[in-house]
């Protein structure tokens, strides 16, 4: 600008804490850097006379600078003359458009600066006078206050020091009052139950910038804020009637009158809404309650995973990961005892051995997290509720390779191999029945020939105990809606649908669904989980690691076991197909017969 500035000063300053317990932050209006604003006396917007000029800004490292620039008027004058005198000596500012991270203020909008007789930053401060001669050294000051009216929306720094600087309107309500006799209270009491509704509200929006509420008796002294005169109170208004954002945000006495009015035929809040347009309320929003987080932690969208549990749970467990089988089978006729006939040669009995060994692999899950985000989120423990979801998925991860496998090709360099975790459902003849299901004309009859089909395989079933039917959701609402032929339901209870099938309980499993072992359908497993072993050497079991990569400030995490898993007992699972009987698999069954009195390293006897 052309002309010289009148005075300059510290705006704000960064870095100390205000009256009110907020600190403003480097930068926090950057964006006001090279503008101007107007400059008022104490933050008095009602009235244009207390316009005294403008002020340019300056955001610089330590806070917002301005350059003041005062105005013709005799408003302007005499405040040169008080400058010139040293009489005023601090800056105050008005913001808006808040953002705050606790007592940080973070971003926001300067409005106006104002000359103020007390600031509540000490660091505001005029350094310069153009007129007047002297150090420009700081001035301490006392008994600074900041009067906020919204802690989400604006801010505005002064201590109002003289009474008699009110706003004329004010002072001709007050004589009025003076004139018809009546106290504040009275007048209060007066109003009715909708209209005192209304006060409460707009009190609490002005006093705390939350959700107003009908006050307690000993919360009301909250709702104004006091000077530091005694027994004087005032109650200051989020209003800057120079700016398009005030405006848009402000009530009148009039638009207030229609909505009480409406209000007698609808709720208060329906009322807001409905006029928010009419009076240009573009924040409607703010006058009620912020969403609350129900879960401290966020809730995981998952599949069911009670069956894991039934299958990690049942397992037969080993303290070493190489497992080897081997079985005689004494089944055949040649193993039978024979009868002896004088003059004849005694033939030796044969039978065939099996064998088969099982040797670990390495499952893990590996995740990471920026240690900027871990130190963020304080609202629970990110790295325990991390740690919980890799736990989960690796469980879940080896419940499948057990029971159907994890379906990923061969191929895939990430495949549980099938030679180290065995699925039960397309493992070996010797350990797995494999039965078909006639599929029907519907769901009923499909339904029906499950139950026959699983009732029938019993007889070649050889594991220990009483079973587990493991299936999909689809299949058992199926048998579970099997009816007699006057509507009545066969199996009330899954119990005893259990019953009928010969086994403990019935679990679905989710990832069943649809899962094909070659072009056969899966439709269900019937196993006792103690008859299938996993087994972990010292060292091999579950185990969680973790790392911090200095390059990347980041921390990484690793879960992982090494081990084997299969059925250790001949004919000891049932499963049951869509259509036709699978094709015998046993190639990793190897076959051996041996005769009494050989070299072999099992004999028969």
């Amino acid at each position: 600008m052309n002309k010289k500035w009148d005075f300059c000063g510290w705006a704000t300053r960064n870095d100390i804490k205000c009256s009110d317990g907020r600190i403003i932050r480097r930068d926090a209006f950057k964006e006001n850097d090279g503008q101007i604003v107007p400059l008022v006396w104490n933050h008095l917007h009602n009235d244009i006379s207390n316009v005294l000029g403008h002020a340019l800004l300056e955001n610089r490292a330590e806070g917002v600078y301005a350059y003041g620039y005062l105005n013709d008027s005799e408003g302007g004058r005499a405040a040169k003359t008080r400058l010139e005198h040293g009489d005023i000596t601090a800056l105050s500012i008005y913001a808006n458009q808040l953002k705050q991270d606790g007592g940080n203020v973070l971003h926001g909008t300067i409005r106006e600066v104002s000359l103020v007789l007390a600031g509540a930053n000490k660091g505001a401060n005029i350094e310069n006078v153009a007129l007047r001669h002297g150090d420009g050294s700081e001035t301490e000051l006392e008994d600074e206050i900041i009067y906020c009216w919204n802690d989400e929306d604006s801010i505005q720094h002064a201590t109002p020091e003289d009474k008699n600087e009110e706003p004329k309107e004010e002072e001709k309500v007050a004589e009025e009052e003076k004139k018809s006799g009546k106290t504040v209270k009275e007048v209060f009491d007066s109003l009715t139950p909708e209209q005192k509704t209304v006060v409460y509200f707009l009190v609490g929006q002005a006093a705390k910038g939350g959700t107003a509420e009908k006050p307690k008796e000993d919360e009301k002294e909250d709702e104004v804020e006091h000077s530091d005169y005694e027994g004087e109170e005032e109650m200051k208004y989020n209003v800057f009637e120079g700016s398009d954002e005030g405006a848009r945000n402000t009530l009148s006495h009039d638009a207030m009158a229609t909505i009480i009015k409406d209000a007698k035929h609808s709720t208060l809040k329906e009322s807001f809404l409905a006029h928010a347009e009419d009076y240009g309320i573009d924040g409607i929003e703010w006058l009620f309650p912020e969403d609350r987080e129900l879960n401290k932690t966020p809730e995981w969208i998952k599949r069911d995973t009670g069956w894991v549990d039934a299958v990690m749970k049942g397992v037969h467990h080993t303290p070493f990961s190489r497992v080897k089988s081997t079985f005689a089978n004494i089944t055949e006729d040649e193993a039978r005892a024979k009868g002896y006939m004088k003059g004849k040669m005694k033939k030796e009995e044969v039978f065939s051995l099996l064998k088969r060994a099982t040797n670990p692999q390495t499952i893990y899950k590996k995740q990471k997290i920026d240690r900027d985000d871990q130190v963020d989120i304080t609202d629970f423990d990110v790295v325990a509720w991390l740690k919980g979801e890799m736990r989960m998925m690796l469980d879940e991860e080896i419940a499948r390779a057990v029971l159907i496998g994890d379906g990923r090709l061969a191929s895939d360099d990430d495949k549980i191999s099938e030679d180290h975790i065995r699925p039960i459902a397309n493992d070996a003849d010797l350990f797995t029945i494999k039965k078909a299901v006639a599929e029907g004309e519907n769901e009923s009859v499909t339904a029906k020939n499950f139950i026959r089909a699983a009732i029938k395989a019993r007889k070649d079933y050889k594991g220990s105990g009483n079973p587990t039917l493991f299936t999909t959701e689809d299949m058992l609402t199926d048998m579970l809606l099997l009816e007699d032929q006057i509507g009545h339901s066969l199996y009330k209870t899954e119990a005893e649908l259990a019953t009928k099938l010969r086994v403990s309980k019935i679990v679905t499993v989710p990832v069943m669904e649809g899962h094909k072992v070659g072009d056969k359908e899966l439709m269900g497993i019937i196993v006792n989980m103690n008859d299938y072993n996993i087994g972990a050497d010292k060292g091999g079991a579950v185990n969680m690691f973790d790392d911090f990569d200095i390059d990347f400030n980041q921390q990484k995490y690793l879960i992982e076991t090494r081990c084997s898993g299969a059925l250790v007992k001949p004919y000891s699972a049932i499963v049951l197909f869509k259509s036709e009987v699978p094709e015998s698999v046993d190639g990793d069954v190897k076959k051996s017969k041996t005769v009494h009195n050989t070299d072999d390293e099992t004999t028969g006897g």
